[in-house]
């Protein structure tokens, strides 16, 4: 992958940005013909407080890529039954096949998170699946999963300013739980958890990794650099495409009748 060569010192500005992303983006699509022609299975979650940029982030890094490829996984609370399985059962499932990159948006650490800090497990669960959980990360990169963890930071003003704006932003009410309202009052307890998590699964073969997302267009840009330069993914040589001729009409002409047109109102 070529090296970034933004100037780091100074506000980005959209031009730069959208520079360096398109850049990126023909690396992602590099890494995904590589994951296609070797039957590479890539996982890569992302964990933050609300209001980090999880969701800008993912979206950034799929916009240009097939979805049959990349994979975005965002589970709904568990349902009766999964309540009763091992924690990280629920999402096994999802975990990439040959030739598949999964991007889980919140994962298995939804325990060691939200549901620790808002009582929807108990301390003892809480600490039994993060006395667990490095050795299923282990088992899961022993069946061939390459698993990338990132963590986004985001300072207490920032966020205030972000949930602000889904409060009073009609595009983005959308983004607001009353869990997010909830959630929010609670910043040192997600300190705490998320200082534990780090502590119980920050493993050697599979660690966190921690992004500033104050400046949402450097995080992304940053990640989507990271996390390329943790797979070794090759471009993929490509076949020469040459358009075939275009057939002759025959008699062929396009009726001029048609019943149900949209309003061209622009």
């Amino acid at each position: 992958m070529k090296k970034a060569t933004l100037d780091t010192s100074d506000t980005l500005s959209r031009k730069d940005y959208e520079k360096e992303l398109k850049r990126l983006h023909g690396e992602l699509v590099a890494l995904q013909e590589w994951a296609k022609a070797t039957d590479a299975k890539i996982c890569i979650l992302f964990e933050g407080r609300d209001g980090a940029g999880k969701g800008g982030v993912i979206k950034a890094i799929t916009e240009r890529v097939s979805p049959r490829v990349f994979r975005v996984v965002a589970l709904p609370a568990p349902t009766e039954r999964e309540q009763s399985q091992m924690y990280a059962q629920r999402y096994l499932p999802h975990l990439p096949a040959a030739g598949e990159i999964v991007i889980f948006d919140r994962s298995w650490y939804n325990r060691a998170g939200v549901e620790r800090v808002m009582g929807f497990c108990t301390e003892a669960q809480a600490e039994k699946f993060l006395a667990t959980i490095s050795d299923v990360e282990r088992a899961i990169i022993e069946s061939g999963v390459i698993l990338l963890k990132y963590w986004l930071d985001v300072s207490p003003e920032e966020q205030t300013r972000r949930i602000e704006q889904r409060i009073h932003d009609p595009r983005k009410v959308w983004k607001l739980s009353p869990m997010d309202l909830r959630s929010y009052g609670r910043w040192y307890d997600y300190s705490r958890a998320r200082d534990a998590m780090f502590a119980a699964s920050d493993s050697a073969w599979a660690p966190w990794y921690v992004a500033a997302s104050d400046d949402k267009k450097r995080m992304r840009l940053n990640v989507i650099s990271h996390l390329l330069s943790k797979v070794p993914y090759e471009a993929q040589k490509r076949v020469k495409i040459t358009l075939p001729k275009r057939q002759k009409p025959k008699g062929y002409v396009e009726p001029e009748d048609v019943r149900h047109h949209v309003p061209a109102i622009f």
